[in-house]
């Protein structure tokens, strides 16, 4: 620890022979680290677990007391995100009592907003590719809280971020449930609130390669806040009959904030939301588009939907065009900025051209599976029950026949071959933790290239599968015939009724939703040579966004605990801890095979 603080305290200490001490004697920093991470959570978090059993207790019987439900659950909420942001901002002192200076791209970041914070707009560093949103959040920001444009102060952005990144992704959990729910012609009991949306925002702001970046000032958490306010806008405007103009002026503000951010979120803004708000207007036209719900959907259901959504658009512009047009405008406004900048990139061009990038969806699902396995486990138990089938089938996974797998393999197989894409940086900067998946996979042997198709593969079905909402309880009835002599057993299968009410959070996807999503991600990545995981962010979080919850829970009531959730935070936790610790007490010097010490002595860290 001397050490350490001798670096961060700026001593006049060798680089080399700090970072040998630190390799001395960072086996006891472990213990020190664990036991102030579980000193950051803070009194809330202890009586936490206490609350959740009185709360339980006090509950029952509902009826008495009707209002403790949303008094606890709403409790939980408070308890929740102080949670989140006390362990964000230990990781903040952590980071900036180690690591004060700017590190990695902040050496970009935060002299261009030192820039705008002195009024020089017209400084502008080559090396920075994105839009200057996050200088000009800052310059804005700063005021309100009589912050300062030093690094510690610029990084205390993000920190604030995340904990809005929960509160409107619960917002948005609750609202798109009860959209979907709506279009199955079912109404949402108010009553039936419940922790599940309160939980699910707590796991994406906890989600490690989103979290990681509280610490530092880099542009991801405000534009992932960006692009959730602009669906969280988007779901208000889903509504029978023409949307408000206030929503319109809101939706091209916000969109328009979102590309101020990064550029990449045109397929999200546009793309993705308002190919949703079409499919919203084209739905209310008779005949309907062909949109069944994800557990009634199969292949020729989405090639069907895409048929009837072309159809109905060229038959009704004028019903579309009424509901997209500040879509369209976002986009006119993007495609001026192209036009002028010529290119999509700002700065340094040369390192990011785009591309036909294929290979970038393979490793979509893989990571999806890795961070998100919790929530895949009842997927998987019901992909082993589940027989293979020949055909391409309706039903909760379609992925599962021989012929849709036989094509997609030989699919894959052809782009390993022919659009695997190496970017220099990833084999240039050993940082970063994908240097190191690429090393020992891809990059081993030509047979673990081709071999990765079974992973690939099968977290493919899984994270399909996981969007479908809990099988429909079935009540099985026994007839018997009047012979007495030949007695037969029918066995009749009868669908339970629906009930009129449902909780939001059951609810799944539908077609639509599900391939625009698809659509969206594939675009989103397809166009970037380079892989990092911080690509993959906006991507998860939809997809999060419409996982619907479990009906095997804890509990009841208000206290319903979707099990996957509780092993979700707690993977994510452990993420986090191990990464935090990795780039704080696991520094390292660049050194040749001669000894020589690159990059000025500067100590390097892992990081996403």
């Amino acid at each position: 620890m001397e050490a350490l603080k001798a670096i961060v305290s700026n001593a006049p200490i060798d680089a080399v022979a700090a970072y040998h001490l630190i390799r001395q004697t960072v086996a006891k920093e472990p213990v020190e680290f664990i036991s102030r991470t579980v000193a950051c959570f803070g009194m809330a978090h202890l009586i936490q677990p206490t609350t959740s059993i009185v709360a339980y207790f006090l509950y029952q019987p509902p009826a008495p007391f009707p209002f403790l439900r949303a008094f606890w659950v709403h409790l939980s909420a408070w308890l929740a995100l102080t949670f989140v942001i006390n362990f964000g901002w230990y990781w903040s002192i952590l980071v900036n009592n180690f690591v004060p200076e700017p590190y990695l791209d902040e050496v970009f970041h935060i002299p261009q907003a030192q820039a705008y914070c002195e009024g020089n707009y017209g400084h502008w560093d080559d090396k920075i590719t994105t839009p200057p949103g996050l200088y000009l959040f800052s310059i804005f920001y700063n005021p309100l809280k009589e912050l300062k444009c030093t690094p510690k102060d610029l990084r205390y952005h993000n920190l604030v971020v995340i904990l809005w990144i929960a509160v409107i992704a619960a917002r948005c959990r609750i609202m798109a449930g009860t959209r979907l729910a709506e279009r199955l012609g079912r109404t949402v009991d108010p009553a039936r609130l419940t922790l599940y949306p309160i939980h699910t925002a707590v796991n994406i702001a906890l989600f490690p390669v989103l979290f990681f970046f509280t610490g530092l000032y880099y542009t991801d958490v405000v534009s992932t806040f960006a692009v959730l306010l602009a669906y969280y806008i988007h779901l208000h405007r889903m509504h029978p009959g023409v949307p408000s103009h206030l929503s319109s002026i809101a939706t091209i503000t916000v969109g328009v904030f979102a590309l101020f951010m990064r550029q990449t979120n045109i397929f999200w803004v546009v793309g993705y939301i308002g190919g949703l708000e079409a499919v919203h207007a084209l739905g209310q036209i008779k005949p309907e588009v062909h949109d069944p719900p994800l557990e009634k959907s199969g292949p020729e259901d989405w090639f069907l939907f895409l048929f009837t959504t072309a159809k109905a658009a060229l038959t009704n512009p004028l019903t579309v065009l009424g509901q997209i047009w500040p879509h369209l405008t976002v986009l006119i406004l993007f495609v001026s900025f192209v036009a002028y900048n010529g290119g999509v990139v700002l700065g340094d061009k040369s390192n990011h051209i785009a591309t036909i990038h294929l290979s970038q969806l393979h490793y979509l699902f893989p990571m999806f599976a890795f961070f998100s396995f919790p929530l895949l486990l009842p997927s998987l138990y019901r992909m082993l029950r589940q027989p293979v089938s020949f055909t391409l089938p309706r039903g909760s996974n379609p992925h599962i026949t021989v012929l849709y797998t036989t094509l997609t393999t030989l699919a894959s197989l052809a782009v390993i071959k022919f659009n695997t894409i190496i970017h220099p940086f990833t084999l240039a900067d050993n940082r970063h933790y994908m240097f190191y998946v690429f090393r020992y996979t891809i990059l081993k042997s030509p047979i673990i290239r081709f071999a990765l198709v079974v992973p690939y593969t099968i977290c493919r079905w899984l994270v399909w599968n996981t969007l479908v909402p809990p099988t429909t309880p079935l009540t099985v009835a026994a007839v018997q015939p009047r012979k007495e002599k030949d007695v037969r057993v029918v066995v009749v299968v009868v669908e339970e009724p629906q009930p009129p009410t449902i909780a939001p959070e059951f609810v799944g996807p539908f077609t639509s939703t599900t391939l625009l999503l698809f659509i969206s991600t594939a675009l989103s990545l397809v166009t970037a040579p380079l892989v990092e995981p911080r690509y993959f962010i906006l991507p998860w979080v939809f997809w999060r966004l419409l996982v619907p919850a479990n009906r095997q829970t804890w509990f009841g009531g208000a206290w319903t605990l979707d099990q996957r959730l509780l092993l979700e935070t707690i993977w994510y936790v452990l993420i986090n801890l191990v990464t935090m610790y990795i780039f704080l007490y696991r520094p390292y010097v660049w050194v040749t095979d001669d000894g020589k010490v690159l990059d000025g002595e500067k100590l390097e860290r892992f990081m996403w």
